[in-house]
């Protein structure tokens, strides 16, 4: 009988892939049968987070502690909140005093607890103002940004979208970060990096690539860790 229903299911998992897959194209296949695979995907489900995402910023902060109880943190293109719900979490609403977590983002997000969400482009001349309203004053601790562009499937073109997207919020984290604080953003491998590291590490005591396990083997992700910023103006004053 265990044989017999091991059967039944394994002939039922095989229609639901048959079925999902039908109409997509090759690609979208391949991408429907990696999330179901995806062990991250369904500790995301499991866990109440929004997205996979969650796990590599979880991931990063165990191993470098950037999320510090009573930290006020800022997520540009915060949609759909997995980073800002670990953000909050870490930071800890019940800490003395209690961490901030400002989430900000074009597209709509629904309310996260422990997080203040903005729907503004980060881009807007107006956005700094607005995180410093919402914020009454208190300094911020760490920028964080997940950003990436739509995929074209074509390397170059992402990569340069998603480096576009690294730098502006590198500039924004200029605008509104504290001495010490620390800017974490995700990068592609590619070659136009390099300009975004050099510019990094005229601002902050220290810069390094991280890739946690959750970030896919195959993929070119990884991110930029920069910390200890050494306030507004240290760019040109660097040699």
């Amino acid at each position: 009988m265990a044989g017999s229903r091991q059967g039944q299911s394994g002939r039922r998992a095989l229609k639901v892939r048959l079925k999902t897959a039908r109409g997509r194209s090759l690609s979208s296949q391949r991408w429907l049968e990696r999330q179901l695979n995806d062990p991250y995907v369904e500790a995301a489900r499991r866990e109440g987070y929004r997205s996979r995402a969650a796990f590599k910023l979880k991931e990063i902060d165990d191993k470098h502690h950037i999320l510090t109880p009573g930290a006020v943190i800022v997520d540009l293109g915060a949609a759909p909140g997995g980073w800002s719900q670990v953000a909050a979490e870490r930071t800890g609403s019940k800490a003395a005093p209690p961490g901030r977590v400002v989430g900000i983002d074009l597209s709509p997000v629904e309310p996260i607890a422990g997080v203040r969400l903005i729907q503004l482009d980060f881009l807007s001349p107006e956005a700094p103002h607005a995180i410093k309203t919402v914020l009454e004053g208190r300094a911020v601790d760490g920028v964080l940004s997940d950003m990436a562009g739509s995929a074209t499937g074509h390397r170059e073109t992402d990569h340069l979208r998603i480096m576009g997207l690294a730098e502006a919020a590198a500039e924004f984290a200029g605008e509104v970060l504290k001495p010490g604080g620390f800017f974490l953003c995700k990068v592609l491998q590619g070659g136009t990096e390099r300009t975004l590291l050099e510019s990094l590490k005229k601002k902050f005591a220290s810069v390094k690539h991280v890739k946690p396990k959750a970030s896919r083997a195959e993929s070119a992700e990884l991110y930029v860790l920069a910390r200890g910023f050494r306030g507004r103006g240290a760019d040109a004053s660097s040699p």
